[in-house]
Parts: structure tokens; sequence; C-alpha cells
């Protein structure tokens, strides 16, 4: 299928809107006509050289939703016209991880950033007669993919899509490392630090699971203003301005919460977000940094007698299958926010623009929609 993309062919480059060749679906894999995709940071971690992706060129894109047009041989339990949001990891449902309840581990993921199909090994996207790698082997900066079943969820129809894409990454992800990760109960305090695409949605999760306290960390003006809209109680510039309020706010005793989902992340920012919570407290790290990156400052004084914890995070701790209806449900509900989420939408020309808004911090989440012209 002829269509278009938006692709990075070398390091640090602007998106490329071009024409792309997406394969028809083969052993288990199905075609969706996309309806909307987020713009994600993760997605210029890879085109920045953060991620070790095996060669350039890349088709962005890692969230969105839309409509099954075509179904291969061996797909179970999807048809044409069903609705489904791509996960950004796959989901088989049989390997270890899947098994035991770690649906955000599964071992489909490990050729994520390698672009070779899962059904085959294949490359089922190609640019100017290369192949090209689709990122998550998604590539949702196209209004056509071609993916795994595993990759594909199933939901209600009559949840908006142009919505439903965002749960494919960042809601989940956010929302699920304060919940599930951080393991926030009622009546605690907790600290997010970075106030993006995922900060944004660990403050919602937080709310939701009871904390008392919900402190939002961000230098930028706007992203304070939208945490207090989604129910943060107190925000702040940066971790130094944090530390005194959040300790006169517990007493001395430090949050018992925190998660960092600052959009670069650096090992940096780690002692003075695990300074934040107290004794036996438990810092989640959600954001990204680069691939070769190995220096981490804290203090092993700290953390031996004070009992803390710090926890990686991937897909919010997520069973997607599961979770990704259960999170629409509750935006059906009127419990969750995503309309809130999208400050801005863009044609698919647009994209840098997109990424132009994100960098200045102007948006929580961009969002494409998809045009007949884009098709």
């Amino acid at each position: 299928m002829r269509t278009k993309g938006a692709l990075v062919w070398g390091l640090h480059e602007e998106w490329q809107v071009e024409q792309i060749d997406v394969g028809d679906p083969r052993e288990g894999e199905v075609t969706v006509e996309l309806a909307a995709s987020g713009l994600c940071f993760s997605d210029r971690h890879i085109g920045d050289g953060d991620f070790p992706a095996k060669f350039f060129p890349i088709l962005g894109g890692h969230e969105g939703a839309g409509v099954v047009t075509t179904v291969g041989p061996g797909v179970r339990g999807l048809a044409e016209g069903d609705h489904v949001v791509l996960g950004f990891i796959p989901s088989c449902g049989q390997c270890p991880p899947c098994s035991s309840g770690r649906q955000n581990l599964c071992d489909l993921g490990a050729d994520l950033l390698t672009g070779k199909s899962i059904s085959d090994g294949s490359y089922r996207v190609r640019a100017r007669g290369k192949p090209v790698i689709p990122t998550s082997l998604l590539g949702t900066f196209s209004p056509y993919v071609t993916v795994h079943q595993a990759s594909a969820i199933k939901i209600r129809k009559d949840v908006p899509l142009d919505k439903a894409a965002l749960v494919g990454c960042g809601v989940t992800t956010g929302w699920g490392s304060a919940t599930h990760v951080a393991g926030v109960r009622p009546g605690e305090t907790v600290v997010v630090i970075g106030v993006g695409g995922v900060g944004i949605n660990a403050v919602q999760g937080a709310v939701a699971a009871g904390a008392k306290w919900v402190i939002a960390i961000d230098p930028v003006a706007f992203k304070r203003e939208q945490a207090q809209r989604f129910g943060a109680t107190h925000t702040f510039a940066s971790l130094d301005e944090a530390l005194a309020p959040v300790t006169e706010l517990t007493w001395g005793r430090g949050a018992e919460k925190a998660v960092i989902a600052i959009d670069r992340m650096r090992g940096e920012y780690i002692a003075p977000a695990l300074a934040l919570v107290g004794k036996g407290g438990t810092c989640v790290v959600a954001g990204m940094g680069p691939a070769t990156d190995l220096d981490v400052k804290l203090s092993l004084f700290e953390l031996t007698l004070l009992q803390k914890t710090l926890k990686g995070a991937i897909f919010g701790g997520a069973n997607p299958r599961v979770e990704i209806p259960w999170l629409l449900d509750m935006y059906r509900e009127g419990k969750l926010k995503l309309d809130e989420l999208v400050t801005s939408t863009y044609k698919l020309e647009d994209i840098n623009s997109g990424y132009a808004d994100m960098a200045a911090g102007r948006n929580l989440r961009g969002v494409v929609l998809y045009t007949d012209a884009d098709r």
C-alpha cells in the first residue's frame, strides 16, 4: 500500500513527510487505518540517537488508534471493522512475563528497535526503495500501519479514536507509574517531577489512588497550571525549590512516593528526587535517558540507612490488554481526563511544528489527526 509517513533519515534531523510503502498483513498481522497519533518525546529519543536503532530511516509514532481494514491469516480475536488501540509494547499473553502478569515486559518487545516484523522478521515498511524501521514496530506517523496482533488491543466503538490513541503510551505509562509501580496509597504525599504527557498522567493516577498531597514540579509555568487542573495540590519550578516546602508539608517526614517523568532523563536527577522521599520511600523513574548514559548520582548512605527504593518503570507496569480498555471505560464515565490532555492538533505535514511546541513547553500532548489528504 502506498501512503504517506513522517520519517527521519539521520541523527537530529527533522521529520520529512513523504511517500512510503506499507506491506499487506502476513501471518498474525492486521492492517489498521489510523484516526490519530499522539506526539511523544520518545520518538525524538530515537531520532536523536538516545536509543540504539539499527539504521535509518525511521518512521516515527507509537501512539495510535484506528479501525482494522484487513486481517491476515492466523489472526485470532480481531476482525475487519474492529476499533483498536496500538500498544507500544506488544503483549503476546504467552511468554513468561505475560503469563506472570507483566505484559509490559513481553518477550516480543526484544526486536522493537530492529524494525523486523514479529511475524517473519521481514521489513514491512519501505521508503525510496529502502527498508524502514517503524517505531515500536508500529510507525503511527502514517495513516496506515500493518502490525502484529500482539500490538493491537480491541476497544469499544463508542470511544473517540483520537482520544483512545493516547492510552497507547503516555496515559497508561504515567497512570501506572503512580498506581502500579510506585503503589500510591490513600493519604500519601506524592511528588511528580516533570509534567509532560507522562507526568500529567502520573498526577491523575496519584489523585485517583487517594493521595493527600500531590506535588508537581516543572520549570514551565503552563505545565504547572495544567497540573493543578489535573489535581495537583502544590506546584514548584524546581527540585531545589520544592525541598523545604515538602519537608514542612509532611512534618519533616518527606513524601512517600516520587515519580520522575522528565523527558530526557539524566543520572544527576536521582539524588535530589530521592531526597524528597522519606524513610522507606519509593522513587520511580519513568523518564527515558540515553542508552549510553551510565552515570547516576545518589547518596548510598541515604539509600541504605533510610531504606529507600529506586525503581524503573516501562509502560507503567501495566497489563495493557486489561488496562487499556479499563482506562477508556474510566474516560467514558468521566473519571479520566483525556480531552483535556490534547493541547493542540496538527496535520501530518505540520508534525515538526508539533515537536517545536513540545520542546517549548506549549503542550501536554499534541495529536496528529489524519484526513483523506494523508491517505
